[in-house]
């Protein structure tokens, strides 16, 4: 999994910087994999997490 090593402030109409993450199934994937298509990212803490 890739981690962040620099902060950058994104505007609006910036593209977003490539990164990889697993999916459930522990399949890694990445940004890059669906340049030229829509995206959706849903981030939900503390979901499937013990407490």
């Amino acid at each position: 999994m890739s981690t962040a090593t620099q902060t950058k402030t994104l505007n609006v109409g910036d593209p977003a910087p490539d990164f990889t993450l697993k999916t459930i199934g522990l399949k890694e994937i990445s940004l890059k994999d669906f340049r030229g298509k829509h995206v959706v990212l849903l981030f939900y803490p503390l979901d499937w997490t013990p407490g």
